[in-house]
């Protein structure tokens, strides 16, 4: 028997997210962490609405900002998205390795404000597109590159936390959330 979820933590070899649970992730999460390398070469981070599309992460900002800037340097970038405030039960995250594209052309832009600004608030799409589509506006497309890095905690005993099986894993932790 495994003490994994039970006595540690160390090995968590299986606990990867599957294809379909990647995708369900991907598709349910609308804020990620974009990673970029700045002029100095140090990693740094925004948080970002995005969308999965074309087995691509799409993303939009304005020319001159530190994130655009370290894109047009350094294609490599990072993209982490995890499940808090998503919906879905279990603690999930994947973290993407690729390739940023950064888009400059009306016809990319036209068809990444549509789809964004329909998924991401579909009540009023129009409002938001008209905020968005200004003339300095980019839209990036992270192409990703090998295997990304995941964790599934569903599939840890315990939920990942030392909890007894069966423990109701929703109850909230007190002092937390207003408590």
């Amino acid at each position: 028997m495994s003490e994994l979820g039970t006595k540690n933590l160390e090995k968590l070899k299986g606990t990867h997210l599957e294809k379909e649970d990647q995708l369900e992730l991907l598709t349910a999460q609308t804020e990620c962490s974009f990673i970029f390398s700045d002029a100095d070469g140090w990693p740094r981070g925004v948080i970002m609405s995005f969308i999965y599309d074309k087995g691509s992460v799409w993303l939009t900002a304005v020319e001159g900002r530190a994130h655009v800037k370290g894109a047009e340097r350094d294609e490599r970038v990072s993209v982490i998205v995890s499940s808090a405030g998503s919906g879905l039960p279990g603690r999930r995250m994947i973290a993407i390795k690729g390739r940023v594209k950064v888009h400059r052309d009306p016809e990319v832009k036209d068809w990444f404000l549509h789809e964004f600004t329909h998924r991401l608030q579909p009540a009023d799409p129009h409002s938001w597109r008209a905020l968005l589509d200004s003339p300095n506006r980019v839209v990036f497309e992270v192409v990703p590159e090998g295997r990304p890095t995941s964790h599934d905690q569903r599939k840890i005993p315990g939920n990942g936390r030392g909890m007894a099986a069966g423990a109701d894993t929703g109850r909230p932790v007190p002092g937390r959330s207003g408590e």
